[in-house]
């Protein structure tokens, strides 16, 4: 899973419930323009995806989590030690038994800093 600026995955966007099962979503604007690199056009960008919910995320084995940059290193340190919430949808991961981060030193620039690492 690629971890979002604002603690998304798989496209699950902050909300005030977690969404259990593979569901159609409207992307935020700051999706929009994250994934806007990946088009020719900004208007070839997609206004909704389907992802899976977070029940289906937890049902497997094994979870890699991915975070690069220092714009993301707020949303890995809220997901990996911030309460567990749907506002940051990946927090739900500090309940699941096997996950891998794999991070560079700007994505943990935060959690170097309180001495976490």
């Amino acid at each position: 899973l690629g971890l979002g600026h604002d603690g998304h995955i798989g496209f699950n966007e902050p909300s005030d419930h977690f969404e259990n099962e593979t569901h159609c979503v409207d992307l935020t604007e700051t999706t929009i323009q994250a994934n806007k690199r990946f088009f020719d056009s900004e208007k070839d960008v997609p206004k909704q995806a389907y992802t899976m919910g977070i029940k289906n995320i937890m049902a497997a084995k094994k979870i890699l989590l991915v975070a690069t940059g220092s714009a993301k290193a707020d949303a890995l340190y809220k997901s990996l030690y911030g309460p567990i919430t749907p506002n940051v949808p990946a927090s739900i991961l500090q309940l699941h038994p096997d996950v891998t981060v794999v991070a560079d030193e700007e994505a943990l620039s935060i959690i170097r800093e309180k001495g976490l690492l």
